[in-house]
């Protein structure tokens, strides 16, 4: 059975999203469409056992929006290895939190995903 959210749960989705953002954006020059987000966070709910209702979830789209349009001004790699480096891939999409981008990245999260729950 699928869990509500914590708010470290939250922190990681939205740093997924973020991740999955910047990740596209460095390989292709475009943001995810709406459905491209809505579909990723799904996987990583259902990846994670986690649950959230359809508000939180488009709250938590609209952050990683915000979130990565500000870090688009940070450099990114835009090299194939290094952007498959942010994730461990051996057991699925999930993000590798020893990588230093991803440990920033979910700094920059936590107080986001907080604000988020308080906005409910």
């Amino acid at each position: 059975m699928a869990r509500p959210l914590d708010d470290e749960a939250r922190t990681e989705l939205l740093c997924f999203l973020v991740v999955g953002q910047l990740f596209a954006f460095a390989r292709e020059g475009v943001w995810l469409r709406t459905d491209h987000l809505i579909e990723s966070a799904q996987i990583w709910l259902a990846s994670n056992g986690a649950e959230c209702d359809w508000l939180e979830r488009a709250r938590l789209v609209e952050a990683s929006r915000v979130i990565a349009r500000q870090e688009s001004e940070v450099p990114f790699s835009k090299d194939d290895a290094d952007l498959h480096r942010l994730f461990n891939l051996r057991t699925g999409w999930f993000l590798d939190y020893r990588s230093p981008v991803v440990q920033r990245l979910h700094v920059r999260c936590i107080s986001k995903g907080v604000l988020i729950i308080l906005l409910e």
